[in-house]
């Protein structure tokens, strides 16, 4: 299924096969994505832009400490949507990126339409409590977030006086503000996706959420903008334009994002399916003419600059930062040297290939998203694919001997695994009581293995083959999932894998070894976040939004080309 010819937008096959699950499935791999034109941030900001959104601030309340509310208000065309702040005090020993956090500097909520008095009212009450408050259906997401407290002190100090920032700290940190959740899909009484998800400006991924955080940044360039104009009075000064476009949103996040790769099998199927489709139709393009090298020795150097500004204190990212970087100079130099012009016939297939070959699976991941952006008309269109309301694949009526053969094709990973081994079965994955979030345990330390999410796959296939192995070929599953049910989580997986290979990671996940972040960076990726910055195995910040354009910028153009940003540009 993975090597089959697919049409191009063209009409054309494609003349390279997708790479295949065993490939692209594997942590090591999934652990290095870069975002790609169609992360879900991208794919929102050329919507907002080729469809002409409107954006008001019709309401803002704050004192001059910056204490109070505003209103930020979105016009769609057919709908409006507007994103209710909240900021208030916080003493320092409360403030935490933790989950366990009771308090925040800001919080926020998206309302659907624009909210009256009685609204704001009910929730200048409920969203700053966050979790422990309720909600209505006309609540679709919910967040908070922290001020990156040095930062933004030294911004309103410095506009306060009539000074920019200093450029090393704003590449450094890169934020004023950093969410540490954005919930939405009914959490905590919150809005159901079925509420939005038939409404064209919200049915992509996270598209709410997107919106959501777009909206979050307005709302931080505002606020140290106003604080430092009541501090300042007349010797105030803007932030100038080129920094707040490179000012994102930070945001902290942990293992209750992981398990999501591994609970959404079909979704995450079309996400990498779009993904590895948009590289082989970019691998695909016959030639590369004078307009499309310059394009990409273009994108080259704003990738040099991007990751020649990524730096972080993970020691195990640092080195492969190094590597890549060293990698883009040995590239850059290639190109030089004429390379693209002697490559007449697929070209772009060419480079990838020598990626491949020589690089370090970091840069090949990086290759990957050069190359999509570099080829929008041929890639764009597969950014309505990566929704899904398909539930998980269930056949009664398969035969066994079908079910036997499917599980040992797609599973072949899993039985390579010794586990006799306690370090492949060391780690489970639950629900924590007080939060509700995943976290992880280790079963030989640790009670409430009993209770672990389904997530030890290689467990169950490995437990599934051999009861299979005395039953009957002619069995259906139906019949053989009367006599053991335990086992119909598994038989449903093996079933929907068989449909959409990219639906399993091809890792064991309660493996020792196991590196929870490799799943955060993928998922963050498909968001189109930037500046990983491992803080452990598992949690890490990011930046998201930066270099995007400004709400007054949406309608200028070339405003939606922003992949790779640097301070810089």
């Amino acid at each position: 299924m993975t090597t089959q010819r697919v049409p191009d937008p063209g009409g054309a096959a494609l003349r390279v096969p997708l790479r295949p699950p065993e490939q692209v499935m594997r942590l090591e791999r999934m652990g290095s994505f870069f975002p790609t034109r169609l992360s879900f941030m991208p794919t929102l900001v050329r919507q907002i832009c080729a469809e002409g959104w409107r954006f008001d601030r019709p309401e803002v309340a704050l004192d001059e400490n910056g204490w109070g509310h505003a209103v930020y208000r979105v016009d769609c065309g057919s709908r409006r949507y507007s994103l209710i702040a909240f900021s208030q005090a916080l003493e320092p020993e409360r403030r935490t990126d933790r989950v366990i956090a009771e308090a925040w500097d800001a919080s926020f909520v998206l309302f659907d339409g624009t909210p009256t008095a009685e609204d704001i009212a009910r929730l200048s009450t409920a969203v700053p409590n966050q979790e422990a408050a309720r909600y209505r259906p006309t609540e679709l997401v919910l967040s908070r977030a922290n001020k990156s407290v040095r930062f933004f002190e030294h911004m309103v100090e410095r506009l306060a006086s009539g000074r920019q920032p200093d450029p090393s700290l704003l590449g450094g940190v890169g934020y004023l503000m950093r969410t540490t959740a954005v919930y939405g899909n009914g959490k905590f009484g919150i809005a159901d996706r079925a509420r939005i998800a038939d409404r064209p400006e919200l049915a992509g991924p996270f598209r709410a959420e997107m919106l959501t955080i777009y909206l979050i940044r307005c709302f931080t360039l505002d606020l140290v903008e106003h604080v430092a104009r009541h501090r300042g009075g007349s010797r105030f000064a803007p932030l100038d334009r080129g920094f707040k476009r490179y000012l994102g949103i930070g945001n902290a996040t942990g293992l209750g994002m992981a398990p999501f790769l591994a609970s959404h099998p079909i979704l995450i199927h079309n996400w990498m399916l779009a993904r590895e489709t948009a590289l082989a139709r970019s691998r695909s393009a016959p030639v590369a003419d004078q307009g499309r090298r310059a394009r990409f020795h273009a994108l080259l150097e704003r990738a040099i600059r991007h990751i020649g500004e990524w730096r972080v204190e993970d020691a195990r990212q640092s080195q492969r930062i190094a590597v890549l970087r060293g990698e883009l100079d040995t590239l850059r130099q290639r190109l030089g040297r004429g390379s693209l012009e002697r490559d007449s016939e697929m070209p772009w297939d060419r480079l990838y290939r020598l990626a491949e070959r020589e690089w370090s699976v970091e840069m090949q991941e990086l290759m990957v998203s050069l190359l999509i952006e570099l080829h929008p008309e041929r890639v764009d269109d597969l950014s309505a694919t990566m929704a899904s309301h398909a539930e998980t694949c269930f056949a009664p009526g398969m035969r066994l001997a079908e079910l036997r053969a499917l599980l040992h094709d797609r599973y072949r990973w899993a039985f390579t695994l010794d586990l006799e081994d306690p370090e492949q079965r060391r780690l489970f994955w639950y629900t924590s009581e007080e939060k509700l979030e995943p976290r992880l345990g280790d079963r030989f330390q640790e009670p409430g293995a009993e209770r672990e999410m389904p997530l030890a796959v290689a467990v169950d296939a490995q437990a599934l083959a051999r009861a299979l192995a005395t039953a009957s070929d002619t069995e259906s599953v139906a019949e053989f999932l009367l006599r053991r049910p335990e086992f119909r989580s598994i038989v449903r997986r093996v079933q929907t894998v068989g449909r959409h290979p990219y639906a399993e990671i091809y890792d064991n996940l309660v493996a020792a070894r196991c590196l929870p972040i490799d799943l955060l960076r993928c998922k963050l990726s498909f968001f189109g976040a930037s500046k990983f910055d491992p803080k452990s195995d598992r949690w890490t910040r990011i930046t998201l939004y930066q270099g995007a354009p400004l709400p007054d910028e949406l309608d200028r153009p070339g405003a939606s080309d922003w992949c790779f940003p640097s301070l810089d540009p």
